[in-house]
């Protein structure tokens, strides 16, 4: 999930998050490679590192799923592997491809959550990487259709915030509005807290972004990013930005 905006470093979508895949998930998008060309099995980067694979090996999944358009569990399983790698990676033209296979597996069954979900990612990636408020737009819609599957998901909705905090132009009444819905469902969800009080910087609401750090802390003292949203708070408070 790639280093943004400090304080966020892992705690948002796609780019901005960077996990890693799982060890199946690698295996799965290194097979069909390998099976197309046992020459390649082995070509990762030219440094070995095992978390990586060649064009050729993602070009051979890739055409694969262009093979096989109408089957919904490749689609969806190299789709979401390849968001994820793609995110990973912090390569645009990754997540490019795994959109356009995501879409088609949206298009096979439009109420596949997780399919949703990472479309939405998707979306949301390419539109902070292009700085591309009509990609945010479309994340929020799709975001909007997994949330009519599973009503409530409230990683779902925070993303949602998310996506009006970090877009260009910002909108950070609609982020405040998505972010305080999520919490007060949510009371918990560190995620939004911390996003809310990013927000309340920006909007120079620093009493509000105090009092919502110290929910932060009282309910997760461990949480890595309270350090540094004190240090924000702080700036504003002596007028840095």
């Amino acid at each position: 999930m790639f280093v943004v905006l400090a304080v966020i470093v892992g705690f948002v979508a796609g780019f901005l998050v960077a996990n890693k895949l799982n060890r199946s998930e690698m295996d799965s998008l290194r097979g069909v490679a390998a099976r197309s060309n046992p020459s390649n099995s082995n070509s990762a980067s030219p440094g070995g590192d095992d978390e990586s694979l060649s064009n050729d090996e993602i070009r051979a999944k890739i055409a694969e799923a262009d093979a096989n358009p109408t089957n919904l569990t490749y689609q969806k399983n190299l789709g979401i592997s390849l968001y994820r790698y793609g995110a990973m990676k912090s390569s645009p033209e990754i997540v490019a491809e795994s959109k356009r296979i995501l879409e088609r597996a949206a298009s096979i069954d439009p109420k596949d959550f997780d399919v949703l979900v990472a479309l939405g990612n998707a979306y949301f990636d390419i539109g902070f990487f292009k700085k591309d408020t009509a990609s945010f737009a479309t994340a929020r819609e799709t975001y909007q259709k997994a949330l009519a599957v599973k009503p409530g998901d409230a990683d779902v909705q925070t993303d949602m915030g998310i996506s009006y905090f970090v877009q260009e132009p910002p909108e950070y009444e609609k982020a405040v509005s998505q972010l305080k819905a999520v919490v007060a469902a949510n009371p918990k969800h560190d995620r939004a807290l911390q996003f809310l009080v990013q927000t309340y910087v920006k909007q120079g609401n620093l009493a509000e972004a105090d009092k919502t750090l110290a929910k932060m802390i009282e309910i997760n003292p461990t949480n890595p990013a309270i350090t540094e949203l004190r240090k924000t708070i702080s700036d504003a408070k002596n007028g840095q930005k």
